[in-house]
């Protein structure tokens, strides 16, 4: 073993660790899409070619659907780009610059999805290496395809129906939300969210994620271009997973909680 093996090895060790808990998430969800796609009368081989053709998770439900129903190619494509319009707001934060090699960039761009982006960025005091990043991408991806080829297998001695199963996203969804939270402690950002989310239900309710997105990021923008504008919304709750203190700071002012000390320099006055 040389010794650019033993740090490499490292970094894959730690997206493993980073990634597992995310892809058991992801066993049920690709259980119920091959399920979806045996008992819509497809043959099992198509559960793996959706998955590595698609892989868009959400997306690979409604093509099954869209295929079984005949939809014309161009609407399928305008489906897919308002599904997952949102992933042209992870791109921007995506640490691509950490993956050097031009076929694993590739690949990184290309297997990057809600979850695997919620992993990178709940922990934004990691250094991101090629190694780590991709090997988070794979667990997901080998889990996703994985437990689909296993349902689509034996999709028809399993009940059509299973209780439950249809709740594994959103289960997910807010485990990926808490970790995210505990990594920043910023209040504002996920009630700027919710406020989004709600213009955009009451300007368009069929097209609410799309209008809610696009708001959110410009108020994103907006924050990191103006530092005062950040600093007068930002709303921090005790500390940052890894860090001291148990303060509360709203429009730039701490308040500490444990030693009764107030102020922007006190153990909860900076992110």
């Amino acid at each position: 073993m040389t010794n650019e093996d033993s740090p490499r090895r490292g970094e894959i060790a730690a997206g493993l660790a980073d990634a597992w808990t995310v892809a058991l998430g992801l066993v049920p969800l690709g259980l119920a899409f091959g399920l979806l796609v045996t008992q819509s009368g497809f043959a099992w081989w198509w559960a793996p070619v959706f998955s590595v053709v698609i892989y868009a998770g959400s997306m690979e439900f409604l093509a099954v659907s869209l295929v079984t129903g005949g939809v014309a190619p161009a609407a399928a494509a305008l489906y897919g780009l308002l599904v997952n319009f949102r992933h042209v707001f992870y791109g921007l934060s995506f640490p691509t610059g950490a993956v050097r090699n031009p076929l694993a960039r590739a690949y990184g761009v290309y297997a990057l999805t809600d979850e695997t982006y919620a992993v990178l960025s709940a922990r934004p005091g990691v250094r991101w290496t090629g190694a780590r990043v991709i090997t988070v991408e794979v667990v997901c991806q080998v889990a996703w395809v994985g437990s689909g080829v296993v349902a689509a297998l034996v999709g028809s001695a399993v009940p059509p129906v299973l209780h439950g199963m249809d709740f594994a996203l959103t289960a997910l969804f807010a485990v990926l939300l808490i970790e995210s939270f505990d990594a920043a402690r910023d209040l504002s950002l996920p009630v700027s969210a919710a406020v989004c989310g709600v213009v955009g239900y009451l300007v368009s309710p069929s097209q609410m994620l799309v209008i809610g997105l696009v708001l959110y990021f410009l108020l994103l923008v907006a924050r990191h271009r103006w530092k005062g504008f950040d600093a007068r919304l930002r709303w921090t709750v005790g500390s940052p997973a890894g860090g001291g203190g148990g303060g509360v700071r709203a429009g730039g002012r701490g308040v500490a909680g444990g030693d009764g000390a107030a102020g922007a320099d006190g153990p909860g006055g900076d992110r």
